[in-house]
């Protein structure tokens, strides 16, 4: 019963700071998609439609925090390289948004991304041989982010 209660109550975290990384990306990201600006940007012609994105980093998100539940009980309870490499992660998927949408701070959202991008790719392939099949759920934010990197890439060399 005591390794279940564990389970939920790492779960429940990570899913907390999960959604509060969403939530602050969109305080900071503002209104970003409907200005001025970002409408007349030349973009990428496999844009998503806007809906994808909440639909998109929900799904991620969720299935993260069951990821990093997982990956938890690898390691020693509040084990310094996993947390640092977690707050790393979220640190680097919200200030994309104050550089890329409230800055207006393409390059530096490129150099964001690719970072994060880097860092989930890492978790990715770090912990497979340990994780086996639930390594299945960070690929989605693997993929995720290989299309967002795209996207900001093209922004940055067409505009």
């Amino acid at each position: 019963m005591e390794l279940k209660h564990n389970k939920i109550i790492r779960f429940l975290t990570f899913i907390i700071f999960n959604f509060l990384a969403l939530a602050i990306g969109v305080v900071l990201m503002k209104d970003g998609p409907q200005t001025d600006w970002y409408l007349s940007l030349n973009k990428a012609p496999w844009t998503p439609e806007g809906w994808v994105f909440g639909a998109a980093w929900t799904t991620i998100m969720f299935l993260f925090s069951f990821y990093m539940t997982k990956l938890s009980f690898l390691f020693k309870f509040l084990d310094k390289k996993l947390l640092t490499l977690y707050t790393l992660q979220w640190v680097l998927n919200v200030s994309w948004n104050l550089a890329f949408f409230n800055l207006h701070y393409t390059k530096v959202g490129l150099v964001v991304i690719v970072l994060l991008w880097l860092l989930i790719g890492y978790f990715t392939f770090k912990h497979i041989k340990s994780l086996k099949l639930f390594t299945l759920l960070i690929v989605p934010y693997l993929i995720w982010m290989t299309i967002a990197t795209s996207l900001n890439a093209y922004i940055v060399l067409n505009n």
